[in-house]
Parts: C-alpha cells; structure tokens; sequence
C-alpha cells in the first residue's frame, strides 16, 4: 500500500505544497513544530532515506536547500532547522523547521493547530519565494 507521503504525491489526499519539480515536492506538515514547518520528498516512494539512490539522494538535497531558502524569506525565524527521522512515515523526508533556538525543532513538543486559512497563506508565500 502506498504512503500517505505517495498518496500526496499522485494527488489522491490534498496537501498545502510549496514546491514542486518531476521528482521532488515539498509541503506544509499539517500536525507542525513551527509556522512553515515543511516536509520535502522524493517522488519516488522509498522507505529510508540511505536506500534511496545517489542522483535521487543528492537532488533531494539541493531541492530542500531552494525550499529552504523560500522558507527563510517567507516565514520568520533565525535559522531553518533540519530534521530526518524516517520513522513516522516509511517513505523518505527531510524537515524543514523554521526555528528560533535549538529547543524549537523538539519533535516531542506539542504540535500547532492551525487553521486552513493560516496553512493557505503560508504556503502561498513560501510557494512565491520559492518561484522567484
């Protein structure tokens, strides 16, 4: 069965996206540590990220860095923290967590609760700057 990661993918569960190329998609994480807490996939379902092939690996990186990039402009913070964990969802991601001190990409934090009008207009300025 596909993840819910693939099924965000192939457009089967909506998902507030910020970017997007062939093989890559970054999106908001609905369940966030932080404003524009987002999640970067490869299209392509593996379960571990270190299973993943070396072009796909390395492309998913430097799709992160422009997202990250964007985020950075669109949401702020002092750094975007970075997070794997793989554990959650058995399909490779990289976190993206806007941050303003080390305790603030805690995963065993309470999560935000945010509204569909809060989750749009963040994705809409990160999907901006990413497109710049």
């Amino acid at each position: 069965m596909a993840s819910i990661f693939t099924r965000i993918v192939n457009g089967d569960i909506p998902a507030y996206k910020v970017a997007e190329d062939e093989h890559y998609l970054a999106f908001l994480d609905i369940n966030p540590l932080a404003r524009g807490h987002t999640l970067v996939v490869p299209k392509q379902e593996t379960d571990y990220l270190f299973d993943v092939d070396d072009t796909t690996y390395s492309g998913l990186w430097l799709f992160a860095k422009r997202v990250a990039l964007a985020l950075d402009q669109s949401v702020e913070c002092e750094r975007i923290g970075v997070a794997v964990l793989g554990l959650e969802v058995p399909h490779a991601h990289i976190h993206l967590v806007p941050i303003k001190g080390m305790h603030d990409i805690d995963f065993s934090k309470p999560k935000l609760e945010l509204s569909q009008d809060e989750f749009s207009e963040i994705a809409g300025r990160v999907a901006a700057a990413f497109k710049k």
